[in-house]
């Protein structure tokens, strides 16, 4: 194997990319995951609501490709503004430790003027290992 598309059951497909790699060494990395389901529709048009869906979508990923959230060790945030990201740590912090618990994995955060889809407020990047 040189590597391995990660799909997960039932989303529809990515178009030009793919949502996760898993190499041979366990390493897997997960494209950016934005506010939208499975079905390529977006679950809110807040900041905080994509942000918790892109993470539940990094969770889904990770799970399909064998692991869980505590085998992800980056993650690399995109988000479009920096003051509503401020100003809601508190939400920020509540939506997080619904999907990733207390696991903390090295991260950094990115101030975009925009990203391609147009309703996407935050892109969420991430690399796990996998045992």
């Amino acid at each position: 194997m040189t590597h391995r598309i990660i799909q997960p059951e039932g989303w529809l497909p990515a178009k030009g990319y793919a949502n996760g790699v898993l190499t041979r060494d366990g390493t897997l990395h997960i494209g950016g995951q934005i506010g939208w389901d499975g079905d390529k529709r977006f679950v809110s048009d807040d900041f905080v609501g994509q942000m918790h869906q892109a993470l539940k979508n990094i969770a889904v990923i990770v799970e399909a490709a064998g692991g869980q959230v505590s085998d992800v060790t980056r993650l690399t945030w995109f988000v479009t503004d920096k003051s509503d990201y401020l100003a809601r740590q508190a939400e920020v912090g509540a939506a997080y430790r619904e999907v990733f618990g207390r696991h903390f994995p090295a991260m950094s955060m990115v101030v975009v003027a925009g990203l391609v889809e147009d309703e996407a407020l935050v892109e969420i990047e991430a690399t796990a290992h996998l045992s």
